[in-house]
């Protein structure tokens, strides 16, 4: 079923809207479009008018009484929102979190070395999890944990900003650091 736009809906697919010869069960459809008096009229007669203007007869309210149909060009409307959600898609930004991990006891240049990742993260724009992870018996040094995190922060204060304190989640103290906006 091809209309005279060349436009041919998928049928193995659900259609977002049914078009010209899609639109059945009904005899008469309310009318809209542009180079037309809106109201009632026959779905023969609606579709002789959509050939006419060289369009396609678009039902976009089945569910009215009788069904609302746009005259339009189906195949440019489709064109248009696939490009529309494509630049909303665009604009939006992907936040990725980047973990890092530490014992209760990590050494200076352990520390030091994880720290410098966190900073390249940061500065990156991806948001920062730090966590210590307590082992066995290693969860007596809780407040190592914590005191590690919270360096943490300070040692990354220009970098980002701390979104949550540390918090105590079964075996792991988690942080998360969110990454300061960059002033244009």
């Amino acid at each position: 079923m091809r209309n005279n736009r060349g436009y041919q809906p998928r049928e193995e697919k659900k259609a977002a809207h049914r078009i010209n010869e899609l639109i059945r069960g009904v005899s008469e459809v309310r009318l809209v479009g542009e180079n037309i008096e809106p109201g009632v009229f026959k779905l023969s007669e609606a579709l002789r008018l959509a050939e006419q203007f060289e369009v396609d007869l678009v039902e976009i309210s089945p569910n009215a009484d009788p069904p609302v149909c746009k005259l339009m060009d189906y195949g440019k409307f489709i064109y248009q929102q696939k490009k529309r959600d494509k630049e909303l898609k665009a604009k939006s930004t992907q936040i990725t979190v980047k973990e890092i991990r530490f014992g209760p006891q990590t050494d200076e240049h352990d520390y030091e070395f994880k720290r410098k990742n966190a900073e390249k993260f940061l500065k990156e724009g991806s948001k920062l999890k730090a966590f210590v992870f307590f082992k066995g018996r290693s969860i007596i040094y809780k407040e190592q944990g914590q005191i590690l995190l919270l360096r943490l922060a300070q040692d990354l204060e220009e970098f980002g900003k701390v979104e949550a304190m540390p918090v105590l989640e079964g075996k792991r103290m988690i942080m998360f650091i969110a990454p300061k906006k960059k002033s244009k």
